[in-house]
């Protein structure tokens, strides 16, 4: 996926270094440093602050795009979660297993407008086991 659909699907403003930043981590299949992604954005021309990659990287872990590493001392890394995550439904007659998109980003919506609660953590992989259609089609 490109960086500016995953700001869109995510209802972030686009901007030049919001897409760098995100590229930059999207680059990189390791944990990377708050330090290293503006010594990157540097590199590519991009004129930014350093406070502007904390306030891009604490926005994209609201919004589940990165995780943050806690390496003590005040230092933390971050890195891009996968963004077509997905959950599996399994028939418990046939043990059919369908694949289904993540729907946590609607749920931390949900959650965040109902009650102003926002998840910080959604390192959540589920298993839903039911009865699929053509099993029940058969069993009635």
């Amino acid at each position: 996926m490109e960086a500016k659909e995953i700001l869109k699907n995510n209802c972030i403003k686009i901007t030049k270094s919001r897409i760098n930043i995100l590229k930059i981590l999207m680059e990189n299949e390791d944990s990377i440093s708050v330090e290293y992604i503006f010594e990157k954005c540097k590199k590519n021309h991009v004129t930014i602050n350093l406070s502007t990659v904390y306030r891009t990287l604490d926005l994209f872990e609201i919004k589940g795009i990165v995780s943050k590493f806690d390496l003590g001392s005040g230092r933390y890394n971050y890195i891009i979660k996968e963004q077509n995550h997905k959950h599996k439904l399994e028939c418990k007659i046939c043990h059919k297993e369908i694949e289904i998109d993540c729907p946590m980003q609607q749920i931390q919506e949900l959650i965040k407008n109902k009650t102003g609660f926002t998840i910080m953590d959604n390192e959540i992989n589920l298993k839903l086991k039911g009865i699929c259609k053509d099993c029940k089609v058969k069993n009635k």
